[in-house]
């Protein structure tokens, strides 16, 4: 549906019902509309700081340009302090019920309308959300080429009960926002390969190490910094290749600051691209700034890559025979989505992701993303995410994963997204996969990256018991 005019109203409304949990008609009960859609049927209010969707040319203002609510500060107010429940009305997850063929469906005007959520994946996801009693975690799992969502659990030990984790947007979205980065700096001309040094900026960034220095002992390629979640090469190219105005561009064609469509409300997921303060503005290139990602909107980032920079909004009812086509958009090159894929895979192969996909019998075929921690100090809250798809040359399944944990924690989001990845695959039909990649030879420890992101302790398959826990790191 493309907008002619500014509707912040259609904007606002998921993240204000999922915040203060209003409780709202359920879409199913209203047609087949969204809550959204219907405020925008019904006409929404003209507003001089949001200029309406446009094909993304510098011949209009796109959708997204200018977040529709202030930004919160992550460290004065983190969002999950306002955390929700969602109201039962609109939790369709929790009224969706087994049909005599398996498929989960809820009551529609017209009869049982079936989920395109997998039961035996949800169970699995859910069950290891639980049994490894996360304080906050959720994850998702898309089918790339269709947007259907395979799977949407979420579990809290912190607040039992709550409900509507996979859609909050209430997690920053830390190293993630490189994918962002990546391709705004990938369109600008940097390529995979482009080589930068630099030297520091494991877990805080300075203006001092933006600065070319004969200190600068390493040198990364693009792709290496992307794996290695490098904070200062991408801040130090943030600044040197990007404008305010490009990857404010590159976050709005990713769905940043946009409203997602979608039967369950789903928050905005915002993000702020500081224009006067340069500093601030290669911090958030880096993902260190006030930027919030949802793990449903997680999901379908990776989706962009695997898709060939096709943009496709996210199914949760199966469509019917006489339904119409699912609009697609082109929000990336084919060519800037492959050396996108590519800069991912390095996460996987030899960054932050490699021992955990590198377990002996747990590994999974193609499989590309990106890795992410930040942590709130007071009180402690650490956030850590993995999203992205697999098999990276035939696409079947984009995963997103975070989790909140405490100072004792028992597993971390690059761990879940594995097995999401995994297990999603492992329900795939025999032959879905073409060649799949066999078994690599075990590494010596000399050629193991010291650049991991999760403690060595944590990386032997699935932890023995949830008593193992480790300490949380606190990086990006």
């Amino acid at each position: 549906m493309t907008l002619s005019r500014a509707l912040p109203a259609t904007l606002l409304l998921p993240l204000f019902l999922l915040l203060v949990g209003a409780d709202d008609t359920s879409p199913l009960e209203g047609g087949t509309e969204s809550v959204a859609e219907a405020a925008l049927l019904e006409g929404g209010l003209a507003d001089a700081g949001v200029a309406g969707a446009t094909d993304g040319s510098d011949a209009g203002v796109m959708l997204g340009l200018v977040p529709p609510v202030p930004v919160p500060s992550r460290e004065e107010d983190p969002p999950i302090t306002r955390l929700r429940s969602l109201p039962a009305k609109q939790d369709v997850l929790a009224r969706a019920k087994k049909d005599a063929q398996g498929r989960l469906v809820v009551p529609g005007p017209q009869g049982d309308v079936p989920l395109t959520i997998d039961p035996v994946l949800q169970s699995q996801l859910t069950g290891i959300l639980s049994q490894y009693r996360v304080p906050y975690g959720a994850v998702v799992v898309v089918e790339p080429s269709t947007g259907r969502v395979l799977a949407m659990a979420e579990h809290s030990r912190a607040q039992p009960g709550m409900r509507g984790l996979a859609t909050r947007a209430v997690y920053p979205a830390a190293s993630i926002f490189k994918i962002v980065t990546g391709a705004a700096l990938l369109e600008a001309g940097v390529t995979p390969e482009n080589e930068t040094c630099f030297h520091g900026g494991k877990r805080r960034l300075s203006e001092k190490l933006l600065q070319d220095s004969a200190r600068d002992g390493q040198c990364h390629s693009l792709a290496e910094a992307m794996g290695k979640s490098a904070n200062v090469i991408f801040a130090k190219l943030t600044q040197r290749h990007l404008s305010p105005k490009a990857l404010k561009h590159a976050a709005a064609r990713f769905r940043f600051n946009r409203e997602l469509s979608f039967p369950v409300p789903t928050d905005v997921s915002l993000a702020a691209v500081p224009e006067e303060d340069e500093f601030r503005f290669a911090q958030t290139g880096a993902g260190f700034g006030d930027v919030y990602l949802s793990p449903l909107h997680g999901a379908l980032l990776a989706s962009v890559a695997a898709n060939g920079g096709v943009w496709r909004d996210p199914v949760l009812f199966e469509p019917g025979a006489d339904a119409q086509p699912q609009t697609a958009e082109q929000v990336l090159s084919p060519e800037v989505a492959r050396d996108l894929a590519t800069l991912l895979e390095a996460t996987v192969t030899k960054g932050t992701a490699r021992r955990i996909f590198r377990e002996r019998g747990m590994r999974v075929p193609g499989a590309v993303g990106k890795t992410g921690t930040l942590a709130d100090r007071s009180p402690f809250r650490d956030y850590s995410w993995f999203v992205g798809f697999a098999p990276k040359d035939n696409p079947k399944v984009a995963v997103a994963a975070v989790i909140v944990n405490e100072p004792i924690w028992h597993i971390r989001a690059t761990w879940l997204g594995r097995e999401a990845m995994r297990l999603g695959l492992a329900r795939l039909p025999p032959g879905a996969l073409e060649a799949p990649a066999k078994d690599e030879p075990a590494e010596s420890p000399e050629e193991e990256s010291a650049d991991e992101e999760l403690p060595s302790d944590e990386m032997a398959g699935a932890p023995a018991a949830p008593a193992a826990s480790q300490s949380a790191m606190t990086r990006p």
